[in-house]
């Protein structure tokens, strides 16, 4: 998985940099377009990833080397077990730190393990968080809207300002969400990305028109959170 400094190229940056000059040309709006390596750190599917391999080793220990052998001795009779408490604990806690370590840099394993609904909850919580970072909340007007993507869960997550959420219902959000995400799972991310942005100003303008004398608050210009 690429980082999100690497996953446009300078042009392609420039490129977006562009859309958004152009869709506040109509516009009181600041778009803010955002893309981040990941949102979450996701320590719970690493260690899910521990557990089942520490349960699979000991399996495969257990069917291919445990046994039970007679006890020798005048005073001793009966069987013991070749797979000793001490062996079952080190493949138990081996495996565990083994497919922690795994799971941690196999991004792929990460998403298998995560559940959709906690994959979400990072992003959304994760584009509030640049959404204040960024000052997206501190417009004069109460207009930023800020356009999230995040690779690693590829999800993306539209968040606007108080004024713009009593104007526009989150529908009308949505549809710029699913068509952005449509975009880049086609292999088409900067055409996406630009198309949202243009959308975004679209729907701004509706309520939010430019006004004689307006400042641009927000550099236009694509954020990168790696």
């Amino acid at each position: 998985m690429k980082r999100a400094r690497d996953f446009f190229t300078p042009e392609e940056r420039e490129k977006i940099n562009q859309a958004v000059t152009e869709a506040e040309k109509t516009t009181a709006g600041e778009i803010v377009p955002v893309v981040a390596t990941a949102s979450g750190r996701y320590d719970r599917p690493e260690d899910l990833g521990g557990f089942l391999l520490a349960v699979l080793l000991l399996t495969v220990g257990w069917l291919l080397f445990q046994g039970a052998v007679p006890v020798a001795g005048d005073w001793a009779h009966g069987f013991r077990l070749t797979l000793r408490l001490r062996w079952v604990l080190l493949i138990l806690v081996g495996g565990f730190i083994i497919g922690v370590t795994i799971t941690s840099r196999v991004g792929w394993l990460r998403q298998l393990l995560a559940t959709d609904r906690e994959m979400r909850a990072e992003v959304e919580r994760a584009a509030w968080e640049a959404f204040a970072r960024l000052r997206v909340g501190r417009t004069a007007g109460g207009t930023g809207i800020l356009l999230y993507l995040s690779l690693f869960e590829r999800m993306v997550c539209v968040v606007g300002d108080e004024p713009i959420a009593q104007k526009l219902d989150q529908k009308a959000w949505d549809e710029v969400r699913d068509s952005l995400v449509a975009g880049i799972r086609s292999k088409r991310p900067t055409e996406a990305l630009c198309q949202a942005i243009a959308r975004c100003g679209e729907l701004l303008s509706m309520h939010f028109p430019l006004q004689p004398g307006d400042v641009n608050e927000l550099a236009n210009e694509l954020r990168v959170l790696d």
